[in-house]
Order: C-alpha cells, then sequence, then structure tokens
C-alpha cells in the first residue's frame, strides 16, 4: 500500500486516541504506508500531531526540536503514579498557597533536570519503563535535561489551576505537574492537557479526524523542504 504520497499533515487529536491510532487512520486515508507523527500525545490528552509522510519523514529532526506549547490543568493535594488523572493516587497533601505555586513556577522555569514518569516510553533495561511499572516494578529513571522557556497562568483555584506552558521537546507536562507540587509543598498531578503549538504550527490550522476521514477523501498534504543558510 503505497500511493507515493509526501508531505506534512496537521492534526487535532482528539482525546480517547493514541498518537499510533492516528497514524493508522491517515495511513488508510491516504494510501501511504510510510507516515510518522513528531511529539507523542498521551490517550487523554489533544490537540496539534504533526506527522510527516513518504520522504518528508527524513525531516523530522528538523521539525521535532522546535518548542511546544500547551495548554494543562493541574489538580494539587494529590500525586498518581501517573502523574495524571488517568493514574492511581499515590500521596495526598495539603493545598498549596498561590504564593507557593507562583514561587515553585519560578522554580521551573529555565534549564532543569527532570526525571520521566514511571509510567512513560524511555528505554529501561531493554524495556519501556510503563512496562516495569505495570509489574509493580518501577525502574530507577535518569534525570534528563529540558528547558522551559514560560508559564503563563490563566487561572488559580483553590485545588487546581490552568497553566500554559511554553517547554522544549522532550519535556514530559506530566512530570511538571508532579515537580509543581512537590516545589509548592503539595503534591500535583495533571488533569487535562492540549498542545496548542509547535514551532510555527498551530492547532487552529489543523485537521480533525472527521476532515481526515471525510467521504470526498482527506484534505490535500503540505508540501515540505529544507532550505539551506546562506
Amino acid at each position: 500500500m503505497t500511493s507515493g504520497r509526501e508531505g506534512l499533515l496537521l492534526v487535532d487529536k482528539p482525546a480517547g486516541l493514541t498518537s499510533h491510532d492516528l497514524v493508522d487512520v491517515c495511513r488508510r486515508a491516504y494510501g501511504e504506508r510510510s507516515v510518522g507523527h513528531l511529539g507523542t500525545l498521551d490517550p487523554f490528552a489533544t490537540g496539534l500531531l504533526l506527522l510527516l509522510f513518504g520522504r518528508a519523514t527524513r525531516l523530522a529532526t528538523f521539525i521535532s526540536a522546535e518548542p511546544k506549547v500547551y495548554e494543562a490543568t493541574i489538580r494539587f493535594g494529590t500525586e498518581t503514579d501517573t502523574d495524571d488523572l488517568t493514574g492511581i493516587p499515590v500521596r495526598t497533601a495539603p493545598l498549596p498557597r498561590p504564593v507557593d505555586i507562583e514561587e515553585a513556577i519560578i522554580a521551573l522555569t529555565g534549564d532543569l533536570d527532570q526525571v520521566p514518569p514511571a509510567f512513560s516510553a524511555k528505554h529501561v533495561s531493554g524495556g519501556r519503563a510503563y512496562a516495569a511499572a505495570r509489574r509493580g516494578q518501577p525502574a530507577a529513571l535518569t534525570a534528563v535535561r529540558v528547558r522551559v522557556d514560560r508559564w503563563d497562568v490563566r487561572a488559580i483555584r483553590e485545588d487546581s489551576a490552568d497553566l500554559t506552558v511554553t517547554c522544549s521537546t522532550g519535556t514530559y507536562v506530566r512530570a511538571l505537574a508532579r515537580d509543581l507540587g512537590r516545589h509548592a509543598g503539595s503534591g500535583a498531578h495533571l488533569t487535562a492537557l492540549r498542545r496548542t503549538r509547535i514551532g510555527a504550527f498551530r492547532v487552529e490550522q489543523a485537521h480533525t479526524l472527521e476532515t481526515i476521514t471525510a467521504p470526498n477523501g482527506p484534505p490535500p498534504l503540505r508540501a515540505l523542504r529544507v532550505v539551506a543558510d546562506d
């Protein structure tokens, strides 16, 4: 199954599907086997997913290095084993004051050494971290250097906050939620996540799943090319 199609597709991923699920949908819709996605989104998350088709997949490294922007909702007072709403509560703590949250945001801005979530796709001892965590034997994960460029506070409530995070590729927003709670003297986990931007690409430019699977055929792909610096 190959059509020779190549290019870029911006997709607004709905909740409930994995990133790989969307790849499979697009393979069928476009009749192209060579399709890859950039920047995995967890099943509960929504928003911008970039898919490369055909020979355009060779450009993945150029795009994946672009900064990403997320809208996140973080709930305080409880940590979970997955660092998000899909997990089991493992610790409770008093709710933080708004000033504690603001100070924690300052501490978690810039270059950070971030420990990935126990339930992540990190390779550990020949397997994935989430597989070991599911067996009840979570792996000791090594901290990874990431960068958080900025946090924009949209709302702070008694037990939660709505925040916009601009960060480097490889940053786990689930882990940021966990660490924000700890730095604020509380506990926290992620309850909602939407990616709105990757580099110059915005979710407002993305196609929905319904558009891609429409009876009259999927939307055209964007052409991609690398322009050499002078």
